[in-house]
């Protein structure tokens, strides 16, 4: 719960009410997480996020959120390769 009623970005994208031991609220803001949580959950869908954040220790979540949010989206600019083009151009610049 992010406080005053209103749902997490995940939640809020799902349409579900957020409770309050919601894995995905201290990582996708009101304002903001919607959208991203959008790719997350088109890329690797919501229930394999949620596992996967359930299995790491919570000092290690954050990071994999951001992570796996970029992931997600570099995923839907290029499916093929992903955040791996990303690393190929700035291979190139070098």
């Amino acid at each position: 719960m992010t406080g005053f009623g209103s749902p997490c970005g995940a939640c809020k994208f799902l349409r579900r009410k957020c409770v309050r031991g919601c894995v995905f609220a201290p990582y996708f803001c009101h304002e903001q997480g919607a959208a991203h949580f959008a790719a997350i959950h088109k890329v690797f869908g919501a229930s394999n996020v949620s596992k996967l954040l359930m299995h790491l220790p919570v000092p290690d979540r954050c990071e994999a959120a951001v992570t796996i949010s970029y992931e997600a989206q570099a995923r839907l600019q290029d499916p093929i390769y992903g955040c791996v083009s990303h690393i190929f151009a700035l291979q190139q610049q070098v």
